[in-house]
């Protein structure tokens, strides 16, 4: 989902799950380059030539998106995940949310 509204390189990967998770997930960079290389051989995540300016950049940096197939397969998952939670509400696993 980090590449999911825009382009990043493997670092910033890292730090937008951390700070998406509240620190409670920690993408160590082997496991994190791993997972690229399968998602990119699935087609699911692309390496895109768009760069920062300069000044922002470092030449060393390989920054990923999502392709279109990507888009497609996360949106799917999401609709899974909510069915999935739809279901643990409904047989009383999990809570509904209070109404604010």
């Amino acid at each position: 989902m980090s590449v999911a509204d825009g382009s990043r390189h493997g670092y910033g990967i890292m730090q937008d799950v951390r700070s998406r998770s509240q620190g409670r997930v920690q993408l160590w960079p082997a496991a994190l380059y791993g997972s690229l290389r399968e998602l990119q051989d699935l087609g699911l995540i692309g390496e895109t030539a768009a760069r920062p300016s300069k000044d922002e950049d470092d030449e060393r940096r390989r920054y990923y998106r999502l392709t279109t197939r990507g888009r497609r397969v996360l949106e799917a998952e999401i609709h899974r995940l909510e069915d999935l939670v739809k279901a643990a509400r409904g047989a009383g696993v999990v809570a509904r949310p209070k109404k604010a």
